[in-house]
């Protein structure tokens, strides 16, 4: 088995339980493909560099998968397809780093980007 982590750019407009919906059918489909899905990162809203079929920001989940190489092909095969994602991108790691989480602020940020908006 190997290592992977997938990301996916939904489109803007999708709502927040559209959003847990791709990532269950997602789960789901991974799961259904003798794979395993080790974690499941929202990072949220995010601006694109360029628009991508007319959006300018686009929703980011981040996978951390172990699978085969068949369990990635069905994956992404169920992406092309689907109308809700703009983008996607697959890439084989050798080891998974599950404790860091590079797109969660700290309570200090969150404090001060709080205190700068209420000025």
């Amino acid at each position: 088995m190997n290592f992977y982590e997938h990301t996916i750019i939904a489109r803007q407009d999708i709502s927040p339980p559209q959003i847990k919906q791709i990532e269950d059918k997602y789960k789901k489909i991974i799961e259904n493909n003798d794979g395993s899905l080790l974690k499941t990162e929202n990072w949220g809203l995010m601006n694109l560099s360029y628009l991508i079929k007319k959006n300018k920001k686009g929703n980011y989940i981040h996978f951390k998968i172990e699978g085969s190489g068949k369990t990635i092909f069905e994956l992404e095969k169920n992406e092309k397809i689907d109308k809700n994602l703009l983008r996607y991108l697959t890439i084989r790691v050798k080891k998974i780093d599950l404790e860091t989480n590079y797109f969660e602020k700290n309570n200090d940020e969150k404090e001060k980007n709080f205190q700068e908006v209420r000025r």
